[in-house]
């Protein structure tokens, strides 16, 4: 038989953000009690009263609280060395037989200079390489002959170095990635190691992006 508490549970895990800012304490139960009832009611096949729904909210809110800030924020505050690059490009190519040595001729041409940006993702369909944009004629050459689908210049990252109890503590990526999701950082690309990760996002937001991620650390 299911029970109040379970199916208020239930409801709040299905919408991420009502369950960060219920963990904060900054929704009012009651009204809240109220947009749930419907779909309690309609889950357990009778009548709740809200005051039964506010104190299922109260103890989930309670627990909420500890999980959500006890290690999250213990790793949080362990961040380390935050490295901002400006004035990089970012390509997206499809994955060809090719393009593994097109890739190899740019890394030559990296070592040469090695005060230039550049990072590499690969997934099954796309090849992804973000350069400084003092390369992007040098990346258009080389392949030349391969399919890019997307292109974007005037972009910034921010390399973020995590501690490495990261990949034990579940939710250190949500939690952060949410604080730049409420402040409209809209994140172009984002690429990771075990120990670290680097977003990228238009210049005008890296400022933005860059403070979010700084406060993380006092939260």
């Amino acid at each position: 038989m299911r029970t109040i508490s379970a199916v208020v549970e239930n409801y709040i895990k299905k919408k991420p953000f009502l369950q960060s800012a219920l963990s904060q304490g900054i929704i009012n139960l009651t009204s809240l009690s109220r947009l749930v009832k419907p779909e309690v009611e309609e889950e357990l096949g009778k009548e709740v009263r809200n005051g039964a729904i506010v104190m299922a909210l109260k103890r989930l809110s309670d627990d909420m609280e500890f999980r959500a800030t006890h290690r999250i924020l213990k790793v949080l505050k362990n961040i380390g060395e935050i490295t901002v690059r400006s004035s990089l490009t970012d390509f997206t190519f499809l994955v060809s037989d090719s393009i593994l040595e097109n890739q190899s001729s740019l890394l030559k041409e990296v070592n040469r200079n090695k005060d230039v940006f550049y990072t590499s993702s690969r997934g099954v369909n796309e090849l992804n390489i973000v350069v400084s944009n003092t390369l992007e004629s040098t990346v258009e050459e080389l392949f030349q002959e391969e399919r890019c689908t997307q292109k974007a210049s005037n972009l910034s990252s921010i390399t973020v170095k995590l501690p490495a109890e990261n990949v034990s503590v579940p939710g250190i990526y949500y939690f952060i990635f949410q604080r730049l999701a409420w402040e409209g950082i809209v994140l172009y690309e984002v690429i990771s190691t075990t120990n670290e990760f680097t977003i990228l996002v238009n210049d005008e937001q890296v400022e933005s992006a860059f403070k979010t991620i700084k406060d993380l650390k006092s939260l």
